[in-house]
Parts: C-alpha cells; structure tokens; sequence
C-alpha cells in the first residue's frame, strides 16, 4: 500500500484533514435552519473523507514508518509544522472515528431544536482545531490549536443558552485561558532557553541541553507546561470546569470527555514528557514523581467525588476527572508497560466514556431521567441503552473482557515495573470506588422495579451509534492482541519511547 501513494500526497493528507472540517464548517454555518438533510450530508461526508484519510494512514505510519510532514513559515525561525507519528495518527484516529459517530448521534439528538447550523459548524471547527492539534510537529503549532480548541468549545457549552449554561460556559473560559495562558508562558520561556522545540523521539536536544546546564529552570518550565494543560487534563486542583460544563447537551459531553478537550490536554501532556523533555531526562529532572502522586490523588478523588453524585452526568464528569488521569499516572510511571497503558487508555477511555454520555442522554431524551434515582427498571423499558451502558461501566470498573481491563492490566504491570509499586494500591481502590458508583445504577437499570411497564422509544439515529462503541468495548479487550488494534499500536508508540 505504501509504495502505491505518492510522498507528495503523503505530505498534504495532514492539511486535508485539516481541511475537511474547516469547510465543513464553513459550509454548515450559513445553511438556514430547515436545509435538514444537506446539513447532514455535509457532516457526514466530511466525517467519512476523515476516517477514511485515517485507515489510509496508520499502515504508512504505523507498519513502514513513514513521516509524512508539512511545514510553513510562522515567525522568523519558527515554523508552524504538520507532522504524521504513530502517536499523532492514534489520536487522529480516536477523534476521527468518534467525530463520525457523535455527528451521526448530535443529529439525532438535535431534531427540531434551533441552532443546529451554529452548533454543527462550531462541532466542525472543535474537530479541525483536535486535528490540529494531534498533528502539531512543534509546540507552537500544538499551541495554536490548542486555544483554537478553547475558543470553539465555548459556543458549544453555551449552546442552550440559558444563565446555567451560560455561567457554565464562563467557567470554563476562565479555567481553560487561564491554562492557556500559563502554557503560552512556558512555551515562551522554553523557546527562549532551547531555542524552537520540535517534538523529537526521547526529546528535542535544545531541551537536553537545557536540562544539562540549568536543570533547576527546566523543572520549572516542565511545572508551568504541565499546569497549562493541566487543565483541560483536569488534573486536580484545576478540574472545577469539568463537571460544571455538564449542563451541555449530550453530544457536547460527549466531545469534552471522550474526543477533544480533556484528551488534548493529556494528549499535550505525552507530548511534553515523552517528544519535548523525554522520559530520561524528565526523571533525571524529578519531575515525573510528583507529577505521579498527583496524577494518583486526582484518581481517587475523581472516584470519591463519583460517588458522592445523583445527578447521572456529573457522576460521569467525575468519572473523568478521575479515569483520564490514568494516561497521564501511566506516563509519570516511566517504564514502557506503564506507558503502553496510559496511551491505550487514552482510546479505551475514550470509546468508554462517550458509550456512556450517549446512554445519559438516551435516558434524559426519551424518560426525562436524568438522576440516579430515576433510572429503575430502564433495562425492561430501554433494553439497548441498558446493555451499552452496563458493559461500558463494566470497562470503567476494570472487569475483563472488556477493553477497560486490558488498560488497567498494563498500568499494574508498569506500576510492578517501576520504582513505585504502590501504585497498583492506587489502581485497586480506585476499580473498588468504580465498582461502588457504577454498581447500584446498573443494579437500578435491571433489578428494580420500573414505574410503567411499557417500552420507551430508542431512536435509531442515537442507539446506533451507542450500540457500536459498545462494540469497540468488548472487542479492544476480546481481540486486544491484535496487532492494527489500540493496544498493539500503543505497545509501538512506547517501544519507540523506550528504546535503547
């Protein structure tokens, strides 16, 4: 397949994906309100040109090694650059394939609500800045898109436009500049020691060089990057954004947890620890142990404050807090089982999570259910929604088959690996405290007794899409081996990492 596409087409895949969504984007927000199936037609097609530039890709990159790369001046020795690695073309994948089905999910949800052409059109543009973001090749591009992501999520928080969506959305910005502005200091301040940072495998040799001679300054710089993105990551203490944002509607929820905001935020923090710093030089520094014990607290207490939750979407949002910041303890582990199991959480997490902020809106569409409370006996009424929603819990849990285990799995053995064994403690109360929250609402969906006895509606547009990332649950864990599946491609991207 390799030898059959041209390296100059190779070179511009990048820019075209970028590309997409940003016309459709362009296309879907003059469309008048009622242009119904063309505004569906254009998220659609754009989203399938994406998935399918994607499955083109990840056979160059992942099995020849080929580097597609593009590159423009910005500033004076300073570039703005698209570059195709393993670990871009994973997440570009994750948000490709889960754009596709929460576009097909939004427009069922969204039927004959106002506003769609303005959602849709931001919903593109939050894709295009993700896109970018997961093909930067230097941080100065990460940044860009980064607040381009900032920018075109608010609009979608505010979408409902009521004061509780509104303060909401506020909130937001105020947590989500103030990291931005705290990452554009660190970039700065790095790029004034080291000169223009690309990212590099085992990290960029000005960084190197830095930490050699003023490793005090490149700790310090390493502690405002990661507080910067921090943020979006929703690392505590600065994660009061997230659960707040959950007055969004469902598709919106589902983009936060799952495909953009919180996943670029680990996504950048992979990015500074393993492309900018490397892991060798970060330990040398001794920043990736308190980054360890935070990203370790931030779990529990993510857990703790689950628990503690009735309404369904915040006990999710908490959920988040605490299941995201696996990527970011599996990377501070250091050792590459620990790694593979923080990057391939970064998809099982994902598929997880959106299967159920789908199912919270199911629930919330069709029953009005939107607490705890009022979701007795919707496994007799609403069959299909129930099962996505008890296997992907089960996957949040840890129980195996599911793609959750496989995640878990890794993350102990790297933890066993490392210098701090601990850690597997963390995991294991952790899964305890998952079990404690997910466990009564499933034993609601199936065990109690339902108010009416009378089937609830499961509209097709928002079950299909539910039911086939409940899929992608069992089969990550099932078929895990798999080599072209996110564990044997994450296996890779840490290989690469680790290698001598």
């Amino acid at each position: 397949m390799v030898s059959q596409i041209p390296e100059g087409l190779l070179t511009y895949i990048p820019v075209v994906m970028l590309a997409l969504s940003l016309l459709a984007a362009m296309l879907i927000f003059p469309l008048p309100e009622e242009r119904t199936r063309l505004r569906a037609t254009v998220n659609i097609s754009a989203a399938l040109l994406k998935v399918s530039l994607v499955i083109l890709l990840i056979p160059v990159v992942v099995d020849a090694d080929v580097r597609p790369e593009f590159s423009m001046s910005f500033l004076p020795g300073i570039d703005l650059v698209l570059r195709v690695d393993q670990l871009s073309v994973f997440f570009a994948a994750l948000s490709s394939i889960l754009w596709l089905l929460t576009t097909i999910y939004a427009i069922g949800y969204l039927k004959g609500k106002k506003h769609r052409s303005r959602f849709f059109g931001f919903f593109s543009l939050c894709v295009t800045a993700t896109v970018g973001i997961s093909f930067s090749g230097n941080l100065i591009t990460f940044l860009i898109f980064y607040e381009m992501l900032t920018i075109v999520t608010y609009p979608l928080l505010a979408h409902w436009g009521n004061p509780e969506s509104l303060r909401a959305a506020r909130l937001y910005l105020r947590y989500t500049l103030s990291g931005g502005l705290a990452l554009l200091f660190g970039v700065v301040w790095l790029t004034i020691y080291a000169g223009p940072v690309d990212f590099a495998p085992g990290g960029a040799a000005g960084v190197t060089e830095l930490a050699a001679h003023s490793p005090g300054i490149a700790a310090a710089i390493f502690a405002v990057l990661i507080g910067g993105l921090g943020v979006k990551a929703a690392l505590f203490p600065l994660h009061g954004w997230l659960p707040a944002a959950m007055v969004a509607p469902a598709p919106v929820s589902a983009l936060l947890h799952a495909v953009a905001v919180v996943k670029a935020g680990v996504f950048g923090i992979i990015r500074v620890i393993d492309d900018v710093y490397g892991v060798d030089v970060a330990a040398e520094l001794g920043v990736l142990t308190p980054l360890l014990v935070l990203a370790s607290f931030t779990i529990l207490y993510g857990s703790y404050q689950a628990l503690r939750q009735k309404d369904l979407k915040k006990r999710l949002a908490y959920s988040t807090v605490s299941q995201v910041s696996y990527v970011t303890l599996g990377i501070a582990l250091a050792t590459m089982s620990g790694a593979t199991g923080g990057i391939v959480h970064l998809v099982h997490q994902g598929i997880m999570k959106i299967t159920l902020f789908f199912c919270a809106g199911l629930f919330a569409e069709s029953l009005g259910a939107k607490r705890v409370d009022q979701l007795n006996g919707l496994g007799r009424r609403m069959p299909g929604t129930s099962i996505a929603f008890t296997v992907a819990a089960f996957g949040m849990i840890g129980l195996p088959p599911t793609a959750g285990f496989i995640s878990k799995w890794q993350l102990g053995l790297g933890a066993l690996d490392s210098s701090h064994p601990w850690v597997v403690a963390v995991l294991l109360v952790s899964s305890l405290l998952n079990a404690l929250y997910f466990l009564p609402v499933i034993y609601s969906l199936w065990f109690r007794e339902p108010e009416l006895d009378q089937r609830a509606a499961e509209p097709r547009a928002l079950l299909v899409p539910t039911l086939s990332t409940t899929a992608m649950v069992i089969i990550f864990g099932v078929a895990a081996s798999t080599s072209f599946l996110p564990l044997g491609i994450a296996e890779q991207i840490a290989g690469a990492v680790f290698s001598p």
